[in-house]
C-alpha cells in the first residue's frame, strides 16, 4: 500500500512534458479546455545581470491542444460528432482571449498504409477542419493555416492503430 502511494505521487510529480500529451475528445472538447491549452504563457521576466555566464532563457513552447477529430473512413469527410466538436473550437478561438492570435491546423494520420497516401489524407483533413471552420463557423480565414503531417508523428509508435495517431492538432502561431 505505502508503495503504491509512493508510485502515484512519484508520477504526479513527473514533468508533464516526459508524458504523453492528451488528446482531447468527445466531452473533454470544451471551450475552456481549448483557450486554457491555446493561449500562450506570458514572456518571462528578464532582469539585468552580472553573471555573463548565466544560461540564455530558453523560448516558450508554442501552446497547443491536439482533438481526436473523425473523418468518414479514408476520406476527408467530417463526421457529425467532428462537426459538433469544431463548433466547440470555434467558439474557444473566437473568444477574446485567442481572437487576435492565428493558428496552425496539423493534419495528422497513422502509420498504416502508404506513406504518399497518409500524407495526402492528412492534408485533406486539416484543410477539412480549416474550411470548416471558416465557413460554417465564421473563424477569420487569415487567422488559420492548414499542413498535413502524413504519419510522421504519431503518439502511439508502438500501436500504429490507436485513435490518438489519427488527429488534428491546433497550435498557437504567436511567440
Amino acid at each position: 500500500m505505502k508503495r503504491m502511494l509512493l508510485l502515484m505521487v512519484i508520477a504526479a510529480a513527473l514533468p508533464a512534458a516526459a508524458q504523453s500529451p492528451q488528446v482531447l475528445q468527445g466531452d473533454q472538447i470544451t471551450e475552456s479546455a481549448l483557450v486554457d491549452a491555446l493561449t500562450p504563457a506570458p514572456a518571462p521576466v528578464l532582469t539585468r545581470s552580472i553573471n555573463s555566464q548565466a544560461p540564455a532563457p530558453t523560448p516558450p513552447k508554442p501552446s497547443k491542444a491536439s482533438l481526436l477529430i473523425t473523418f468518414e473512413t479514408n476520406a476527408t469527410t467530417l463526421t457529425p460528432a467532428a462537426r459538433r466538436e469544431l463548433d466547440v473550437v470555434a467558439r474557444a478561438l473566437n473568444t477574446p482571449k485567442l481572437a487576435d492570435f492565428n493558428f496552425l491546423i496539423e493534419g495528422h494520420a497513422d502509420p498504416r498504409g502508404i506513406a504518399e497516401r497518409n500524407q495526402k489524407l492528412s492534408e485533406g483533413r486539416a484543410q477539412a477542419v480549416r474550411r470548416y471552420l471558416v465557413q460554417s463557423q465564421g473563424v477569420r480565414e487569415d487567422r488559420l493555416q492548414a499542413v498535413g503531417k502524413g504519419d510522421r508523428e504519431p503518439l502511439k509508435p508502438d500501436e500504429p492503430a490507436a485513435p490518438e495517431n489519427r488527429r488534428v492538432t491546433f497550435v498557437n502561431l504567436s511567440r
